[in-house]
């Protein structure tokens, strides 16, 4: 009894570790991704500066698009890559470019996942029944 309680917590404690880094790997691509979209979108990555531009980047948010309105420039639309240090900075056609490059690539994405379904289902189907199965 003992052993198998130590077994599960054992095997408890590697799948959690796993599942961090799954989840760390997965939040690393999503960042890329993003900047990826922002750069094709037009947006332009710029370093902070002056002071006061070390300030702002420094109390944006990381890793999200956020609408920024500054006194007789406008509106700009800003992500906070901290890991690299960059703020990837466009105007409002950059980013409607951004969410139309997002949104495509989502399709796309949903398009590939069912294509990848429908052909693990054919195959299921098929190699079960079909003449491969006499000849293994």
């Amino acid at each position: 009894m003992t052993i198998t309680l130590r077994t599960s917590n054992i095997v408890i404690c590697i799948a959690t570790i796993a599942g961090a880094l799954v989840l760390t790997g997965c939040a690393g691509m999503g960042s890329a991704n993003t900047t990826s979209l922002l750069t094709a979108a037009g947006f332009r990555a710029r370093t902070p500066q002056t002071p006061k531009q070390q300030q702002m980047y420094a109390a944006l948010p990381p890793y999200q698009v956020e609408r920024a309105t500054v006194p007789g420039k406008g509106v700009f639309y800003v992500y906070k890559d901290e890991k690299a240090g960059l703020a990837y900075v466009g105007r409002e056609q950059e980013y409607q470019r951004y969410q139309q490059l997002a949104i495509q690539q989502q399709i796309a994405q949903n398009q590939i996942a069912a294509a990848e379904m429908e052909r693990a289902a054919a195959w299921q189907w098929y190699g079960a029944w079909g003449p491969r199965a006499f000849w293994w």
